[in-house]
């Protein structure tokens, strides 16, 4: 079962690294369920410094995604 009050925590919690880190641009934040994962996309696209830092400042265990039609694209782990 999922327990969504920590998938909840865990987002707001990544929102404010990402605010603190590159300002307020999340595009989308959202749990997936089949991949048991955060999927989080930006408004733009960061360079290799941009994502490098951001990575470095996030708690949880993330992994970038790519770029997708927005921004860039990260994985969270929560679990």
């Amino acid at each position: 079962m999922i327990d969504f009050d920590a998938v909840w925590r865990f987002q707001d919690e990544e929102r404010t690294e990402v605010n603190a880190c590159l300002g307020d641009c999340i595009w989308d934040l959202n749990y997936n369920p089949v991949r048991q994962c955060i999927e989080m996309e930006l408004e733009r696209h960061l360079d290799d410094e941009e994502l490098a830092l951001l990575s470095s400042q996030l708690t949880l265990p993330a992994d970038y995604d790519g770029e997708g039609m927005s921004g860039s694209m990260f994985v969270i782990y929560p679990w």
